[in-house]
């Protein structure tokens, strides 16, 4: 295969390690600076150069794009995308994750535990967000920082308020974040590639610092994930769609934490904390994934018109429920069960055989007039009741 790098320096540990591993299993990479690109956007011809010249035909796409350049970065890597270009992890994905706060939106329709959170603009809102997310001591994060910068730890409602304020006045947009004590100096980075966490260390702050990122001074130790973590980093990577990612959990008291879920992971702490090849493990799903691309069935299927994809709930009251797949008569309604989620487990291209129980998820594609009767009428969402801390007036707490 012919591969492309897309990274600003080529001696970048990250950058030397994916093209040493992609020559070492025959294949040939170019490492390619992303803002020496330029292109041309025209009907059936999206066009390509770097340095002027002409981009040759590469059979995949390794995007490492520097947080300082995302925006372009994305668009050089969209502009691959439509060329029909495999791209490692996608212009669109990345582009979530760079945001903190979309990629914290992206996972709020799931099962997935992350710290209270809060958005505010105003300034008169700072003190009600303090309180929304249990009080002081907050983190409060830039939306676009990196390598834990713009991350600060305010322990007083003034010191919190004070902050947020100066920062406001330069524009710069923050989140508010619950500080989670018990993972105070330390978290989890969860390496995924594909669906699965090929490597997983700890990284601990030294001395007074609170941030455990490498570039930091943390240092970084192999463990062994437990299956709940394990599980957490595939589905948010899921989530985000990135096929590679580094997922930071903090330990949370009541299990894992999402903190960040990074599309650029560096290699070089993990590989040295854990002595596995992740690089390569990359370069082998590229091979998988140029050789069997993957297919939109959203996008496929639904050319006909009256047909859809659709995945629902499996109620207790479901004409569905005990019954084979056979015996619910599906096939000669015109609706085929592409999987089964049942509580986690995916059972993929179910047998006719396989009995659909209450609680089960199923994805179906078929006539959607069909579908329409079997998705079950969505109940009004309960708001959450939350126990607020009283907090003391902003110059009570200096």
């Amino acid at each position: 295969m012919k591969l492309a790098i897309l990274s600003r320096n080529p001696k970048c540990y990250s950058t030397a390690r994916l093209r040493e591993a992609a020559i070492a299993r025959g294949h040939s990479a170019r490492v390619l600076d992303t803002l020496k690109f330029s292109m041309t956007v025209e009907q059936e011809d999206p066009g390509l150069k770097y340095k002027g010249r002409t981009v040759g035909h590469c059979d995949a796409v390794i995007p490492r794009i520097g947080a300082s350049v995302t925006f372009y970065g994305t668009a050089v890597v969209r502009q691959f995308e439509q060329m029909g270009t495999f791209t490692l992890n996608s212009s669109h994905s990345i582009s979530i994750s760079r945001d903190k706060l979309r990629s914290l939106q992206a996972l709020t329709r799931h099962s997935i535990g992350m710290p209270p959170t809060a958005f505010v603009r105003e300034k008169g809102d700072v003190l009600k967000a303090i309180e929304q997310v249990g009080g002081v001591p907050v983190i409060i994060k830039l939306l676009e920082g990196t390598q834990g910068i713009g991350v600060i730890l305010a322990d007083s409602v003034s010191i919190a308020a004070a902050i947020i304020e100066t920062l406001h006045s330069t524009r710069q947009n923050v989140l508010i974040q619950k500080f989670v004590a018990e993972s105070k100096g330390k978290d989890v980075r969860a390496f995924v590639v594909g669906d699965r966490v090929v490597a997983a260390m700890r990284r601990v702050a030294q001395g007074q610092e609170f941030r455990s990122n490498v570039h930091r001074g943390g240092m970084a130790q192999k463990i062994d994930l437990d299956p709940e973590y394990e599980k957490t980093a595939v589905r948010a990577a899921q989530i985000m769609g990135l096929r590679v990612a580094g997922v930071d959990m903090l330990e949370g008291a009541d299990g894992p934490k999402i903190m960040e879920v990074n599309s650029s992971p560096g290699l070089e702490g993990i590989e040295t904390a854990t002595g596995l090849d992740i690089a390569g493990e990359i370069i082998g799903l590229i091979e998988d994934r140029v050789m069997f691309p993957e297919v939109d069935l959203r996008q496929r299927l639904t050319l006909s018109a009256g047909y859809s994809v659709v995945e629902f709930p499996v109620t207790a009251e479901s004409e569905l429920v005990g019954k084979t797949i056979v015996d619910t008569g599906l096939r000669e309604r015109d609706v085929v069960v592409l999987q089964i989620d049942r509580n986690g487990v995916i059972i993929p291209n179910p047998k006719h055989t396989r009995e659909v129980m209450a609680g089960d998820k199923l994805l179906c594609f078929g006539k959607a007039i069909t579908l329409q009767s079997l998705v079950p009428p969505r109940s009004p969402r309960k708001q959450k009741r939350r126990k607020v801390r009283k907090l003391p007036p902003a110059d009570a707490a200096q």
